[in-house]
């Protein structure tokens, strides 16, 4: 009984205290959340391009008189319940995660806040998916909610990046400069996505067959703003690149950038084809989910440029930092 009491007052915590997962787990568990972080973007990206977003009409039930679809529905109906139950796995997958985090052999707080942070913004990013349901697709709270989705597709990168480090406080690996380049880099690529949100709220894809309104009705100039954009954040990257190997940084800084101008790349080829035939459904979602995987690859590029060794036996948290050694970030 006292067990149970124990268990039920603090669940995660009797767990740690009964298991320790293996390094491998924890990734793997950090891993899932991310990948499930990207495939909830996709699959609402699916939801808008099949216009089903009032499949079902209200929120949180799916009509007035049910709380699941029903054949009557049709298959927007369908589509649109169905992605609102991936919310239940993907909070499972964050679930995961913050068990093995907090059960790790060597648990950090930074970490466990940070597999947190993920819960409380798919909590959030509920909340404004029914609001954007009961608005009605309003453009710039479907802009809303998958700007909180890139907020999650954050926290997810960055624990699963942490998850694969060492306990001990960041090191930088290349001078402070080249750094700075590679913040303003990430800057400009937060723009970028930020920018496409307002060409997908100016586009053809509402979200539903109804009138739905837009955010500007020349769509061409917002994309061609969005397009600039993206140039500057290529430009930046063959920049940092350049830098790194003028400076004969590590191999990892390197493979990171080659990395990132790669999927920008890819991603630029994908946007302009889609922009040259008319927004092709298939091409506008190989898009979103081209735009997460960039948004990854910043930040794994952001990350690479420091190191978190393992810590020493007696090493104290932020002994590092007191000698005047380490990044000032603390991811």
């Amino acid at each position: 009984m006292l067990n149970l009491l124990e268990a039920a007052r603090n669940p995660i915590a009797y767990i740690a205290a009964r298991w320790t997962p293996s390094q491998r787990t924890v990734e793997r568990a950090t891993f899932t959340a991310l990948l499930m972080s990207v495939f909830i973007i996709v699959t609402g990206g699916a939801v808008r391009l099949t216009g089903s977003g009032l499949g079902c009409d209200t929120w949180p039930k799916c009509t007035d008189d049910s709380l699941i679809a029903t054949s009557e529905m049709g298959i927007h109906g369908a589509i649109e319940f169905g992605n609102r139950m991936l919310t239940y796995v993907l909070c499972a997958a964050v679930g995961w995660a913050i068990i093995t985090v907090r059960a790790a052999k060597r648990p950090t707080r930074g970490l466990s806040r940070l597999a947190w942070s993920q819960f409380w913004v798919v909590v959030g990013n509920a909340v404004i998916g029914g609001v954007t349901v009961l608005t009605g697709l309003n453009p710039y709270t479907v802009a809303g909610h998958f700007l909180l989705a890139g907020a999650l597709l954050t926290v997810a990168t960055l624990t699963w990046l942490r998850s694969r480090e060492g306990d001990a406080g960041p090191r930088p690996l290349i001078g402070r400069s080249v750094r700075q380049l590679a913040q303003v880099l990430t800057a400009a690529a937060g723009l970028l996505i930020a920018a496409g949100t307002v060409v997908t709220g100016s586009g053809p894809h509402p979200g539903d067959n109804s009138e739905v309104p837009r955010m500007f009705q020349d769509f061409k100039l917002v994309a061609e703003v969005h397009a600039v954009t993206a140039w500057i954040v290529v430009l930046l990257t063959v920049v940092l690149w350049l830098v790194l190997k003028a400076v004969d940084a590590p191999e990892g800084p390197l493979r990171r950038t080659r990395e990132l101008l790669l999927v920008l790349l890819a991603q630029g080829v994908i946007g302009y084809v889609q922009y040259f035939t008319d927004l092709p459904e298939i091409l506008v979602g190989l898009h979103m989910l081209g735009s997460a995987l960039v948004w990854i690859a910043v930040l794994r590029t952001l990350l690479s440029l420091r190191e978190r060794p393992v810590a020493e036996p007696g090493d104290l948290p932020g002994r590092a930092a007191q000698e005047g050694s380490v990044v000032p970030a603390t991811v």
